[in-house]
């Protein structure tokens, strides 16, 4: 596990390493460019490789709808969405809202 900075090499024995990601600090929503050159045991250093990958939100946001419990008939309420969210790094822009009609149930 490493925790990768930009234009910073870190140097391994091992074939693979793993991107050490938390939620606290996460990689850009976007194109993350990674290097690699190889040395082999006599020093000799090969040309460097270059992968880009795509850091994407892919996780739903979550609705969080408040209101009050009971309204006085012919009174003026609001509906609040402020308390939904967006876990996978994106930023809610649009709040689409519905009247489905009486709960006959």
């Amino acid at each position: 596990m490493a925790e990768f900075v930009i234009n910073t090499d870190i140097t391994t024995p091992d074939p693979t390493i793993e991107v050490t990601l938390s939620p606290d600090k996460p990689m850009p929503i976007g194109r993350q460019r990674f290097r690699l050159v190889v040395v082999d045991d006599s020093g000799n250093a090969s040309a460097p490789d270059e992968v880009i990958v795509i850091i994407a939100d892919t996780q739903a946001p979550t609705a969080v709808l408040g209101a009050p419990g009971t309204v006085n008939f012919g009174t003026s309420f609001t509906l609040d969405g402020r308390k939904s969210f967006d876990v996978g790094g994106g930023k809610i822009v649009k709040y689409v809202w519905t009247y489905l009609g009486p709960n006959l149930g």
